[in-house]
């Protein structure tokens, strides 16, 4: 195999593998990224054997061919080389030659017969616009469980429906639901599938190298999920196992809402909770008459207490929450304002933004005992 390629085009496309090569492996061959080279094209391929992402760059091709090489060891190299064409030939031996410039290196490869094959993506089932899933994922991926013995919650529950996409992440504290009406061609039953929480991250990588309105197009087999972007394409194994009924955890009921400042209740929580225990991260909101108020307190360290205005009339009430679990809301949104909506000190909380689309977003936090 011998190719000519851009130094540029090659980093971009090295970049997108790394999320997915094994950096710690009893398989040696997963530290490796599979280049192919025909036409007028090269294809790299990198998998874990949990996922796997295939992408492609225009190059000169001189000799088809296919070899694996070390991912990270390839990009950290050719990242360092100045602009312009680099050349890579792969020999019987399984050596990478590479030539840029005054440049010279060999890398020791392996062959490309013990690298895993991967799964053909079957008939599409839905297009959906980029910028609309990787929004989904940022409000939703913080939200997942990362006790590994808590398989199913290691990822979110994907809903595709007629109407639109649902996607919900819980880790048994709290519960991120979001949902988007966009109307999804080619939809016309219902289809549900876990999605590993690694996937969602890599789909943001590729969400951030293409337009929003950019169509991913979605596919899933027994055991895969399959999102392919122009001539990308990520791939990831299902997870196993029956989500939550995420609808009975939702409140039927939250007869008290209050609406403040996103930014300042934010800020607020990031100064308190700065004299939070450090195992709970516990703060206490208490809500009044025009007022919430965050306060912490730990006997060694000391305390702290802000109050800020917030259009509420009713009941005064004190709970108490992971300041953590707060923050990643807060921190998700973009509203000016954010309401909180409870029923009572012992019951779940619940989040939204401000603003027409409120109801699409919602997040459900349980309260602390402090």
């Amino acid at each position: 195999m011998e190719f000519t390629v851009s130094r540029a085009d090659l980093v971009r496309e090295l970049n997108l593998s790394q999320g997915v090569v094994e950096k710690k492996t009893t398989i040696p061959i997963l530290s490796n990224v599979l280049v192919e080279a025909d036409g007028d094209r090269i294809h790299l391929t990198a998998t874990d054997l949990e996922l796997g992402i295939r992408c492609s760059c225009a190059a000169k091709v001189k000799k088809s061919g296919a070899g694996t090489i070390p991912a990270r060891r390839l990009l950290d190299y050719v990242r360092l080389l100045p602009e312009g064409d680099v050349q890579i030939k792969v020999g019987d031996n399984n050596w990478a030659n590479i030539n840029s410039g005054r440049s010279k290196t060999r890398i020791a490869g392996m062959s490309r017969d013990s690298f895993p094959e991967l799964p053909e993506m079957p008939a599409v089932l839905a297009e959906i616009p980029i910028g609309v899933l990787a929004g989904m994922i940022s409000k939703t991926v913080f939200a997942i469980s990362s006790e590994e013995s808590r398989f199913t919650l290691n990822g979110a529950l994907l809903v595709l429906r007629k109407g639109g996409l649902v996607m919900v992440a819980t880790d048994g504290h709290r519960l991120a639901m979001i949902e988007s009406t966009d109307e999804l061609p080619g939809v016309n039953a219902a289809y549900r599938a876990l999605l590993p929480r690694k996937a969602m991250l890599e789909i943001q990588k590729l969400a951030g190298d293409s337009a929003p309105d950019a169509l991913l197009q979605f596919s899933g087999d027994e055991n895969h999920l399959f999102f392919k972007l122009g001539d990308r394409l990520l791939l990831s194994r299902k997870l196993t196992g029956n989500f939550p009924d995420y609808e009975r955890v939702l409140p039927k009921e939250q007869p008290n809402s209050i609406s403040v400042s996103r930014e300042e209740f934010k800020a607020s929580i990031e100064r308190v909770s700065q004299f939070s225990d450090e195992r709970s991260r516990a703060v206490r909101v208490r809500v009044g008459d025009g007022e919430i108020k965050v306060h912490s307190s730990v006997s060694e360290t000391g305390e702290s207490e802000e109050s800020i205005p917030a259009d509420y009339k009713g009941p005064a009430v004190e709970i108490g929450f992971n300041a953590q679990y707060l923050l990643e809301f807060l921190r998700a949104i973009n509203d000016d304002q954010a309401s909180f909506l409870f029923k009572d000190a012992h019951s779940a909380g619940e989040l939204r933004p401000s603003g027409e689309k409120a109801a699409s977003y919602r997040y459900v936090i349980m309260p602390m005992r402090i």
